[in-house]
């Protein structure tokens, strides 16, 4: 079997340094190349042969939701693992929804982000026994489930680019829709998560860590 070619996206430089170490230890691994932005991930996919991206949601340029969304849509054969810091009971059902292949937390141990890297490749989805539970009680709005839960993954994009302050016409030209639309989509946010403005949308992601 061909190794599996494995890339990091990151914007801190240690993370990046301890990854490939973690990757070149692995036989059954090939180290395919390295970003610290959104962009530059995107510039490394169509220039680097990639089997699995291991993608950080937090990035100084764009949301890893949306570099997400990107690949699904121009790279799709690319494998894509969301490496995170945020935790996975906010954000692990949301990247899922999103298309990635899988949600591992950085405080997860080498051989856990291995076996998911493996997982991924097979075509499989990587999730903890904590995200596995919470697939099994139901994807909307099971009891003990975050709020947010209820949001599919376009209304959770936008829901995240409301409560960091952007205004409707704003995140409309970023995401490639009308205003109508992202102004549609906010009105069914609000009624989703019992809401009834923006500053309750920031003050929600505050409190639960959903703002990068």
């Amino acid at each position: 079997m061909p190794a599996i070619r494995v890339a990091v996206v990151d914007d801190h430089q240690l993370v990046r340094i301890g990854l490939r170490q973690i990757i070149e230890a692995q036989a059954d691994f090939v180290w395919a190349g390295e970003a610290k932005t959104g962009r530059e991930a995107l510039t490394l996919l169509r220039t680097a042969p990639c089997d699995v991206l291991l993608l950080d949601l937090s990035l100084p340029d764009m949301s890893g939701l949306d570099v997400l969304r990107q690949i699904k849509s121009h790279h799709e054969s690319v494998a894509t693992l969301v490496l995170s810091a945020y935790p996975e009971s906010q954000y692990g059902l949301n990247v899922l929804r999103a298309g990635a292949s899988g949600f591992v937390s950085k405080s997860a141990d080498d051989g856990e982000l291995c076996r998911a890297i493996r997982a991924a490749m097979r075509g499989g989805r990587y999730v903890s026994p904590e995200l596995a539970e919470m697939l099994v009680s139901g994807l909307q709005g099971a009891p003990g489930e975050p709020r947010h839960s209820v949001l599919s993954e376009r209304e959770f994009q936008i829901f995240c680019k409301l409560a960091e302050g952007r205004s409707v016409s704003e995140i409309a030209a970023g995401l490639f829709l009308s205003v109508k639309t992202v102004s549609t989509y906010r009105t069914r946010i609000l009624e989703k998560m019992g809401m009834k403005t923006n500053a309750d949308m920031t003050y929600y992601a505050i409190k639960n860590n959903l703002l990068q």
